[in-house]
């Protein structure tokens, strides 16, 4: 992967026949690209003894106000007694709200308070500006091409959970 953009290392002929150290080096780039988009929040949720799923129970709520618990266990792919420990320190905190459901009162539907929302706007700057640098960096054909990688790569019901989310927001 240290060639550049548009050589003949990476042309689409040759990406039909990667080498296994061709995969290697991908997965290596996309472990440390990982750790580098991890980092500013990591830092950030540090100084307040959370997680990074504290980040994504933040992140998705504030995608889909009004989500349910339910609907947040099936994005995150976690157990609910993980993600009830998550929620419980972010209700306990005040940053995020549990209402009942209207229509079912089983139901728990989740809110971020204003310091809920000013910690994800927090968090979401420092990742859109490395996002936003990098994407700049790469050229509009690679953002693409990055784009469709990653979609490839979901497992067919979470790609559609994304479209979902990418389409409507909840």
């Amino acid at each position: 992967m240290a060639e550049g953009r548009g050589s003949a290392h990476y042309s689409g002929e040759t990406l039909l026949f990667l080498t296994d150290e061709q995969l290697r080096q991908g997965i290596e780039a996309m472990f440390f690209a990982y750790r580098g988009f991890t980092a500013d929040p990591d830092r950030i949720l540090s100084d307040m003894a959370y997680g990074r799923a504290h980040h994504r129970a933040i992140h998705f709520i504030n995608r889909a106000p009004g989500t349910t618990v339910n609907n947040l266990l099936n994005i995150l792919g976690v157990t609910k007694q993980s993600l009830n420990r998550v929620l419980r320190t972010l209700i306990e905190d005040g940053l995020v709200e549990s209402r009942i459901g209207q229509n079912d009162k089983r139901e728990r539907h989740l809110y971020l308070t204003e310091p809920g929302r000013e910690l994800e706007q927090t968090l979401s700057d420092a990742q859109r500006a490395r996002m936003r640098m990098a994407f700049r960096d790469a050229g509009p054909e690679a953002v693409a091409g990055f784009r469709t990688v990653l979609e490839a790569m979901m497992d067919r019901e979470l790609r559609q959970t994304y479209t979902r989310l990418r389409d409507t927001g909840t």
